[in-house]
């Protein structure tokens, strides 16, 4: 008797561990696939900078890596307006928009086309906010907004914004070594909290 209750254990013990490998497999699979700059983003009615961590007033490894590739795109492309988007950390002495705009402005971007949503404190609420701008803003239907992140952050921002009515399109931006195995494991369980409650 008790040697079949601990068979029976071990293989639901086996049970959940091979769901659980594959539903790991199958979200980092979809995480890598959307890590990719999209085609045919030279037509947006917004970009969308998603924040992250701030030193104070200093934008993050990551951080900087978003403003990078959106300076340069912003310079490419002059008549697109953007939306930097997160709010104040506990940590942070500004909220993470301002600090955005503040390089934006200091590597050549002109003020009056950067647009401050600064009171989100995670990606739904980022998207979400901006999505509330740029219906005060837009009476367009089905805007397409150029999502610009980290790699390993592309799938669920454009997930997210897929959920809340945008056409989203991806522009990524690289992962600082230092953390890109904790960036996509700390995805995995972000992407399956976004999925069951991000609404």
């Amino acid at each position: 008797m008790v040697t079949q209750m601990k068979l029976n254990l071990f293989k639901v013990l086996f049970i959940l561990i091979v769901i659980g490998l594959a539903s790991f497999l199958t979200i980092e699979g979809l995480i890598f696939l959307e890590a990719n700059r999209d085609p045919n983003i030279d037509k947006v009615d917004y970009v969308i900078v998603l924040g992250a961590r701030l030193y104070r007033d200093t934008p993050s490894p990551a951080l900087l890596e978003r403003l990078k590739v959106a300076n340069e795109y912003l310079k490419e492309h002059k008549d697109v307006e953007v939306i930097v988007s997160g709010g104040q950390g506990h940590d942070e002495s500004i909220p993470e928009a301002e600090a955005m705009k503040r390089y934006l402005v200091n590597n050549g971007i002109e003020e009056n086309r950067i647009i401050m949503e600064d009171e989100s404190t995670n990606t739904f609420e980022n998207l979400k906010y901006t999505r509330d701008i740029i219906r005060g803003l837009d009476e367009k239907e089905d805007y397409r907004v150029l999502i610009v992140t980290n790699k390993f952050h592309l799938f669920r921002a454009k997930f997210l914004a897929k959920r809340l009515g945008m056409v989203p399109y991806g522009l990524p931006a690289r992962i600082p070594p230092s953390v890109i195995v904790q960036s996509y494991i700390r995805e995995y369980f972000a992407v399956i909290k976004s999925f069951i409650f991000d609404r």
